[in-house]
């Protein structure tokens, strides 16, 4: 069974950190193109972040720019999502997910077959 599991979500105040960890069972993820996504309520989903299969090109939206870092350890076959100088408008459900599709500029666009169950992320004071 192909499964994504986040982990790392929490109660952070205002400028605070975390970092999200996206595992991956069932299937290896150096195969695949793989990207964050957040939803708040109300609102959208969103693509925050993406990471090519090597690791070499990433992509970051503009609200998260200079804030969120994204990478990948292949071996271990996880992807991380390093955040810092969080904001209470970060708070969201994260969820990761996997394309089988080769990365591009504008890889938040892929078609993602793949999705975690999202961890909770809530910056408050």
């Amino acid at each position: 069974q192909l499964q994504l599991v986040e982990s790392g979500g929490g109660l952070v105040q205002p400028g605070g950190s975390l970092r999200l960890s996206c595992a991956a069972s069932g299937f290896t993820l150096r195969y695949y193109t793989i990207g964050w996504f957040r939803q708040a309520p109300g609102l959208e989903r969103e693509g925050v972040s993406c990471i090519s299969r090597s690791g070499g090109s990433t992509f970051y939206a503009d609200s998260v720019k200079g804030r969120f870092t994204i990478s990948r350890d292949n071996a271990k076959n996880t992807v991380h999502l390093q955040m810092i100088d969080l904001k209470p408008e970060d708070t969201a459900v994260y969820y990761c997910a996997a394309s089988g599709s080769p990365f591009q500029s504008m890889c938040i666009n892929l078609p993602y077959n793949n999705w975690g169950q999202g961890t909770q992320v809530t910056v408050s004071s």
